[in-house]
């Protein structure tokens, strides 16, 4: 049975963080009280995807090991992809093709984070369009300087019309952010993809190519829901003050996977109070208790 497949680009240099990230690989730094790769493996969890491929720069492959080992703790299954050197998201795609096999997957950058109402919902409808129809979406979120980013431009149906990047004279105000879902067909497209100028396999070329099969389409995220590229000072720094004050106003935590993984049923309550040991007398760990008390 085919089921749909979860990679989280966790590689690259983080280099727009240096010194940051000079010795300590970026998605494992800390946003707020979480590993910045909490946020978007959560994410997956929430949308019911539990079998996961990290794709991991050669020498760090064992710290995320580390923290992760094969998901079986968390009742899932995860597995490391190595990516030699930074060639491109759709590159970083390829490193996954052993995973993979002939499922669909979606894949998310490990520097991203997502927050808002009806999100897991609105992701579930995408997976299961790809899984019912195949073809390929991408998410497209409201921005005031769109010749920075890659632009969507589509028509009332959701279909994507043209992909842009960092244009002069945009189509639209839709930055494409880092999400996808993608069919079967995925590594076939990519082996058809040519190197840009910078040497890479590009993630637009990637998407031009489900494009012209008209099998592209776009959700977007309107009102109402944030989005963070943690890749910055300045975004590092607005992610973490942005979970602190959702976390303190709600006393609801934002990207807590144990607590995904429980309320989904992949773990029992004995095994959720088993890991809240691990944390030791921290309000991580009190969190997780107060979540086996709730019955």
């Amino acid at each position: 049975m085919l089921t749909m497949k979860g990679i989280i680009l966790v590689g690259g240099k983080g280099t727009r963080l240096f010194p940051l990230t000079f010795v300590v690989n970026k998605h494992l730094l800390p946003v707020y009280n979480k590993p910045m790769i909490y946020y978007p493996m959560s994410l997956l969890f929430l949308v019911g995807i539990k079998d996961v491929i990290l794709v991991c720069n050669p020498d760090e492959v064992d710290e995320f090991r580390e923290l992760f080992g094969d998901g079986s703790e968390l009742g899932v299954v995860i597995n490391y992809a190595v990516q030699r050197k930074p060639a491109g998201i759709s590159d970083a795609i390829l490193c996954t093709k052993e995973y993979v096999g002939n499922n669909n997957i979606c894949v998310i950058l490990g520097d991203n984070l997502f927050f808002g109402h009806g999100l897991p919902q609105m992701l579930d409808e995408a997976k299961k369009d790809v899984e019912r129809n195949s073809g390929a979406y991408v998410f497209g979120y409201y921005v005031h300087d769109p010749h920075r980013y890659g632009i969507v431009e589509f028509d009332s149906e959701g279909n994507v019309l043209s992909l842009q990047e960092k244009p002069k004279k945009p189509r639209s105000n839709f930055a494409v952010v880092g999400l996808y879902f993608y069919d079967k067909t995925v590594f076939e497209k990519i082996n058809k993809i040519k190197p840009s100028f910078r040497g890479e396999l590009e993630v637009t070329s990637l998407n031009n190519l489900y494009l012209k099969e008209k099998k592209l389409k776009v959700k977007l995220l309107g009102r109402g829901f944030a989005w963070f590229d943690m890749g910055t000072y300045y975004s590092f720094l607005e992610a973490s003050e942005f979970v602190y004050t959702i976390e303190k106003r709600t006393g609801l935590m934002i990207g807590c996977i144990e607590e995904i993984v429980y309320r989904n049923g992949w773990i029992s309550k004995q095994q959720l109070l088993e890991i809240a040991k691990r944390y030791k007398n921290t309000d991580y760990a009190r969190y997780l208790v107060e979540i086996c008390n709730e019955d």
